[in-house]
């Protein structure tokens, strides 16, 4: 069983410490229980307890140490930590969030050449610290470019540091509070880190009315020893980049965690209901919506885990991960939307009352999309792929499934940020051609129509100036990227050739959708507008195997987990 079950849970790690870090996870929640979980959701309760059990059991020290920093079997490993991403996700986003917010503010500390400001982070680990990233601003946001935090020179080695950042994670206990400015004099970009407990850091304000403390903070005259600055000029640029490259990546198992447990609670509840003398899970409908939820949840997972294999793998000449990285950013987080918004659509007033977890899942899912850069600036940087990724492939080894006991060297030594326009791809087509699938043949050819309408009726110059139209365009190059790493993963994890067409079913539907989509915008050309319509199809319909589905795959959920009181 693919989808994340807490109570039999059967993830395969090659070492048992690994193993052992998530079960005890899973049983920290489960003896919290939901209703205390909800209590502390209700209440706005500091999650003192996780932190506490986190630093009992040293699992932050473990997952987020690299190798040669900490224990003999710390690392960071991509692999084992998207299974605790999940979990975290699963049971409550705020949980997520604190381990989220640690992994950016480590980013930049890893990333550096500071050895010292490494091995006070890894001592902060060891005793269960967690960790800060200071890179938004009130006024700026995420324009990193404009940031007006400045370091100017001090006495003797030390910098003064003044300004303030704003939707800062973690803000009020992180000792180290990696923090991003401009040199005063120079201009140049800087990290360094800051201290909470300082009496020159001013926690202004928690920004959220949530248990998460998402802090304004501002440093006034604040003292940067020499041994706090992370790093300087195209570094610190760089750090700041790959960092939310690492970090954006986690985005997408939070909506997985969330929606997988959401499923099930709904399932369960529409099995257990009766309306008009039928239980709701007999409604045609309820049967479409519920296998279309399940279609796009396991395609999530699919896309997600195959995306670590190629950032595991990454290397200077192999950078795919760059594109299919903002991909889980942008297209799991929407798809964690959408199938909230389904089941919600079957479960209704049900998903209101506040001792469900889906209250909570509808309220938290809505989040992801609008972290770490939203969709439109993940599409944007996407559709700078799209020209190698459909025209100029290039031969790559096959990439296995990357679960080994190894540490994830090349995330913290990305190098520049820079030629993106220039990185290749393998064929996309070595995926697809291996399924003879009604659903998927179709796909193909929505796909070649798609290239044609590239070379036949190309983007204008007003077009290729307009984001809105290139956003819509991005979302159907999205699609292509998002089935082949599917389909690549379905053959690694052997999935039913059933639930694959059904996945591509909801493919081609979404795929006519952004089709119309490009057709109805005013800038639309009349050539334009009639490729779109060629791209407008209907998936192929074949009751047994929807059937197939629905009895052997979705409706059994209803007796498969509900988390302990």
């Amino acid at each position: 069983m693919i989808l994340l079950n807490p109570k039999k849970y059967n993830r395969q790690y090659p070492d048992e410490i690994s193993k052992q870090i998530m079960l005890k996870t899973i049983e920290f929640f489960e003896n919290k229980g939901k209703a205390k979980v909800k209590k502390d959701d209700h209440d706005r309760v500091w999650y003192k307890d996780f932190l506490d059990f986190i630093k009992e059991e040293k699992i932050f020290a473990e997952l987020l140490t690299p190798t040669g920093y900490g224990s003999s079997s710390s690392r960071w490993d991509t692999w084992r930590n998207q299974g605790f991403n999940e979990i975290l996700g699963f049971y409550g986003l705020p949980y997520w969030y604190t381990w989220q917010v640690s992994i950016l503010g480590l980013g930049p500390i890893w990333m550096s050449k500071n050895e010292k400001a490494k091995e006070k982070a890894a001592k902060l680990l060891e005793e269960g610290g967690i960790f800060a990233f200071g890179l938004s601003e009130r006024d700026h946001g995420a324009d990193v470019y404009s940031t007006e935090m400045n370091l100017k020179k001090g006495d003797d080695d030390n910098y003064i540091a003044n300004g303030s950042k704003y939707y800062i994670g973690n803000a009020n206990e992180a000792e180290m509070v990696s923090t991003f400015g401009k040199m005063a004099e120079s201009g140049d970009y800087v990290f360094f880190t800051a201290n909470y407990k300082d009496n020159k850091y001013d926690l202004v304000k928690n920004t959220v009315n949530s248990q998460n403390y998402v802090g304004e903070y501002r440093l006034v005259d604040y003292n940067v020893s020499k041994d706090e600055i992370l790093s300087e000029g195209q570094d610190a640029w760089d750090s700041a980049l790959n960092t939310v490259n690492v970090g954006k990546y986690n985005l997408g198992w939070a909506s997985i965690g969330i929606s997988t447990h959401a499923m099930y609670e709904a399932v369960k509840h529409a099995a257990n209901r009766k309306l008009y003398n039928m239980y709701v899970t007999d409604f045609p409908h309820v049967k479409r919506i519920f296998t279309d939820a399940y279609s796009r949840l396991i395609s999530m997972k699919l896309y997600a885990m195959r995306t670590a294999d190629y950032m595991r793998s990454a290397s200077l000449s192999d950078r795919r991960y760059l594109l299919y990285d903002p991909v889980v950013k942008m297209k799991v987080t929407t798809q964690g939307e959408e199938v909230v918004n389904l089941l919600w659509d079957v479960i209704a007033a049900k998903g209101f009352e506040k001792d469900t977890f889906f209250e909570m899942a509808a309220r938290d899912i809505r989040a992801l999309p609008k972290l770490e850069g939203t969709v439109h600036v993940n599409v944007a940087l996407i559709i700078k792929f799209m020209k190698n990724y459909l025209f100029f492939p290039a031969k790559f080894e096959d990439i296995p499934k990357q679960d080994q006991v190894e540490n994830d060297d090349f995330l913290f030594n990305q190098g520049p940020t820079r030629g993106l326009g220039k990185i290749q791809f393998h064929d996309y087509n070595i995926a697809y051609s291996k399924f003879d699938l009604p659903n998927i043949k179709i796909f193909i050819e929505q796909i070649e129509t798609f290239k044609m309408t590239l070379f036949q009726a190309p983007a204008t110059k007003d077009q290729q100036k307009d984001i809105d139209f290139l956003l819509a365009i991005g979302e159907i190059f999205t699609l292509i990227v998002y089935g082949q790493l599917v389909l690549e993963n379905a053959e690694i994890y052997k999935i039913d050739n059933d639930i694959i067409d059904q996945i591509f079913d909801f493919m081609v539907r979404d795929f006519s959708k952004f089709a119309l989509e490009v057709h109805n915008k005013t800038i639309s050309t009349e050539a334009q507008m009639e490729f779109c319509k060629k791209m407008i199809r209907k998936p192929a319909v074949n009751n047994e195997k929807y059937n197939n589905v629905w009895n052997k795959y979705v409706y059994p959920l209803k007796d498969e987990y509900e988390m302990n009181s």
